[in-house]
């Protein structure tokens, strides 16, 4: 079924919605052997939703009147950080999570940021590999990124199991 939809910049008010699409994404890593128990277990709050929509860089997206999916960045710097991403599984296949993340490299690409960054699971399909087909890198000198290698120990320290996860990145213009 391919359906039509629309993205828009989010608002404070969609953040409401986002927790119960990153939820029922995250179902789906219980499929995924050795992730049953861990991941999608934690949404973001709401209220640190609001603070990364009111920095202007989170879209949405819509099918008629329903959220279909969200990505919601952090700047930075001179750099863009995707800190949550999710399509609601009833949406998925349809370009909706490309089209999100295109439309986050455009807008990267015109508020002048130099790059976009990621943490993500290295093995799961809808993770690194589907970065990877739309230009984003395995970052393996984590030493000259230290933010981004702090990310990765928060999130170990946090139970994701760190041989599995990846800083990834995709340098624009």
């Amino acid at each position: 079924m391919s359906a039509d939809w629309h993205l828009r910049l989010a608002r404070p008010e969609d953040a409401a919605l986002m927790p119960a699409i990153e939820a029922r994404a995250g179902r789906l890593f219980q499929a995924v052997e050795g992730l049953a128990d861990i991941a999608g277990q934690h949404t973001v709050p709401v209220e640190q939703l609001q603070r990364l929509i009111r920095k202007g860089h989170c879209l949405v997206a819509h099918v008629d009147d329903r959220m279909a999916g969200w990505l919601a960045n952090e700047p930075f710097g001179r750099e863009l950080h995707i800190r949550e991403f999710n399509v609601d599984p009833d949406f998925q296949q349809q370009g909706i999570g490309s089209g999100l993340l295109r439309a986050c490299l455009i807008d990267a690409v015109n508020c002048g940021f130099r790059a976009v960054t990621l943490t993500t699971f290295r093995d799961v399909p809808w993770n690194a590999p589907f970065y990877a087909r739309l230009g984003f890198e395995e970052v393996t000198a984590l030493d000259a990124h230290p933010r981004l290698a702090g990310q990765l120990a928060a999130e170990s320290g946090h139970g994701l199991p760190a041989d599995r996860r990846c800083v990834m990145i995709r340098f624009l213009g």
